[in-house]
């Protein structure tokens, strides 16, 4: 109740983050807002998602109801079979790089209640990135100091206005750009044609509208392959007949279960929590052709405590 007395009254004021650095597989910086905060957080998304999911073309798959990776998995194999090439393009520390100014400029667009504008104003601009400055055309020496950029990443609203942020590129690609086959899930994005010089200059009219939004390519993660060669994509190798795990992902996994075997041997976790966390990694690699991979996998590994023991492939065969 108090926290909507200070909405209503505008006294809200947003609390301080707690950061914290994940490895998976590549290290990130989370930013964990209060838990008040994250009450807001979604509270706001519930209201202004609806203005702006309307908006969204259908192939962008991040953050939104009845989408998510796996359907935007299945959006790809369906292009791949249908395409020789593929151009795919990652943004250069997209969460980090987000101009603020041009953030809000195009939420307000949509949202005309001042209150909310307002509301939103603070939580965009209630942690900034102060790393070294980038410079874009027709900047001085002082503008990337004065435009604020970055938002946090681990809030829900950052990554509704991730997709906010990228809806007018979204469009000028397929309706610019004359782009059927495109797909992109934050800043990861991919598009098929049979043209490989096409895609060769649709990657270099990307660049030139990304510069309007203050953002650049990461250049060494951008480039056209064959579709026949499998691409990653979204946790996956992906080729148009078939899906498989890349071996980091199942090192990652070899690495967790040795890790909770000795962990449940001393005592410091359940049989109900290592099923969990099996689960949890089935239900990612069953949407690859992994069946005799996670047979295998599961096999290699017996949990052991006090004299009595359990293999991995028991306790998933007990969820079933």
């Amino acid at each position: 109740m108090r926290l909507q007395e200070e909405l209503l009254d505008g006294s809200y004021r947003h609390g301080e983050y707690t950061d914290f650095v994940i490895h998976d597989p590549k290290s990130r910086v989370i930013s964990a807002a209060p838990y008040r905060d994250r009450v807001v957080h979604h509270a706001l998304c519930n209201v202004i998602e609806p203005l702006f999911d309307r908006t969204f073309i259908f192939d962008t798959y991040a953050c939104r109801r009845g989408k998510g990776t796996h359907a935007a998995v299945r959006r790809y194999s369906e292009f791949s079979r249908k395409n020789r090439y593929v151009l795919k393009c990652d943004v250069q520390k997209y969460f980090s790089s987000v101009d603020q100014g041009v953030l809000i400029e195009s939420i307000s667009r949509r949202v005309r209640c001042e209150k909310t504008l307002m509301l939103i104003r603070q939580i965009v601009g209630s942690r900034e990135d102060r790393s070294h400055p980038v410079y874009f055309r027709g900047d001085d020496l002082f503008t990337p100091v004065e435009r604020k950029k970055g938002i946090p990443i681990g809030n829900l609203t950052s990554q509704f206005f991730a997709n906010v942020y990228l809806n007018g590129f979204d469009h000028y690609v397929k309706e610019r750009l004359r782009c059927r086959y495109y797909i992109r899930y934050v800043d990861d994005w991919v598009v098929l044609d049979n043209n490989k010089g096409r895609l060769d200059d649709v990657k270099v009219q990307m660049e030139e509208y990304l510069e309007n939004l203050r953002l650049r390519l990461h250049p060494n993660k951008c480039r056209v392959y064959r579709v026949d060669e499998g691409i990653r994509f979204l946790g996956y190798r992906i080729f148009p007949t078939h899906r498989l795990l890349p071996k980091d992902n199942l090192l990652r996994m070899r690495r967790r279960l040795k890790a909770l075997s000795i962990a449940f041997k001393e005592g410091q976790i359940n049989l109900g929590g290592i099923r969990q966390s099996i689960m949890s990694w089935i239900g990612h690699a069953a949407h690859a052709d992994t069946y005799r991979l996670r047979s295998r996998l599961l096999g290699e590994v017996t949990f052991q405590r006090g004299g009595a023991e359990e293999p991995a492939r028991g306790l998933v065969e007990q969820q079933s």
